[in-house]
């Protein structure tokens, strides 16, 4: 299969943020090292991953310049030493450590590319190893959700937030879900119980008159910001849970001093890449689960927004700007 020397990408020159994201028509076209493999992107995810590597809140995120984008979804072109059970022309989607998604080619660890399912276009899968995980982590091992309880999910109408609604309510929770006004059918289409505005309303508040002052057992924080505390003082006490996936709206601060007094839940931290590395075993059944619902019909082919690839900027920013609904993609 023929591979170019160079290739269309999206580099990011700064840590100012996706503005000084751009366009640039030489980029060497990687070679997959031992236990990788080489795609021919099809269509790349975009996430809140990248707006954080490109202002630079990422720990640990690559420093400029460098090609953007995390997520991709193609056809394998190549293949590196030592893989054995993926070959030149099968579709996969997968998440390059690397990163360089938003490119016409980009390099995946074989052992974490997952094919694309039977008779979906490849931008279709796109969240299959992101958002939906993400999802399901923190509504099942993490978050412990059962039939009955009451789930609070921030970002609803986002990529992470319609699969995590979708799930809960397989899961037989009642759904009280968060997203700004002009994404409220949205949501309520995927089967919230309740939507509340997250830009005017006190969600503790109206969670807890929701709840007859309970508050919700299981509350999936992804905003950050004042969002936070919100979230803590709108969980059930003692037994309650908030698992923080997210920063998108800033830091926030919690003491022991208010874990003690003031808001007595448990707060888990789940960042899906640390999961996947240091308890693959869970990772694992997480992506059973996860074929399961869509054996079942709970989650089918993805719908995304796409992008023309030079108009990555423009989508990283409305992204940032909470301006957009489901999942958006690029197009190379």
């Amino acid at each position: 299969m023929s591979v170019p020397a160079t290739m269309r990408a999206l580099q990011q020159t700064s840590l100012n943020g996706p503005q000084d994201l751009g366009l640039i028509t030489d980029a060497p076209v990687p070679s997959p090292g031992p236990g990788e493999v080489l795609i021919r992107v099809a269509a790349a995810g975009v996430n809140f991953v990248d707006i954080s590597q490109a202002r630079g809140t990422f720990a640990g995120g690559p420093q400029p310049p460098y090609l953007a984008g995390i997520e991709g979804a193609g056809e394998v072109t190549a293949v590196g030493e030592g893989v054995t059970d993926l070959e030149p022309g099968v579709h996969v989607i997968g998440v390059g450590v690397r990163g360089g998604a938003f490119a016409e080619y980009m390099v995946l660890p074989a052992a974490g590319a997952v094919p694309v399912p039977t008779g979906w276009a490849d931008e279709q899968a796109l969240g299959l190893v992101v958002n939906w995980p993400t999802a399901l982590a923190a509504l099942k091992p993490l978050g412990g959700v059962t039939a009955g309880q009451t789930v609070l999910i921030h970002a609803a109408a986002g990529g992470t937030g319609q699969a995590a609604v979708k799930m809960a309510k397989h899961y037989g929770a009642t759904v009280i879900a968060t997203a700004s006004p002009g994404k409220h059918e949205v949501v309520r289409a995927l089967g919230a119980d309740y939507v509340i505005d997250s830009r005017g309303t006190d969600i503790a508040a109206e969670v807890l008159r929701l709840t007859d002052g309970a508050g919700a057992d299981l509350v999936l924080e992804s905003v950050g910001g004042a969002t936070l505390d919100a979230s803590l003082a709108a969980t059930k006490r003692v037994t309650g849970r908030v698992v923080v996936y997210g920063v998108a709206g800033g830091e926030a601060a919690i003491t022991n001093w208010e874990l003690v007094y003031k808001h007595q839940i448990h707060v888990i931290g789940l960042n899906i890449g640390t999961l996947i590395q240091a308890a693959p075993q869970i990772f694992g059944e997480v992506m059973g689960q996860l074929f399961g619902l869509l054996a079942a019909g709970v989650l089918g082919p993805g719908q995304p927004t796409v992008y023309e690839l030079a108009e990555g900027p423009k989508a990283l920013a409305e992204l940032e700007a909470r301006a957009t609904v489901g999942k958006l993609a690029l197009l190379p």
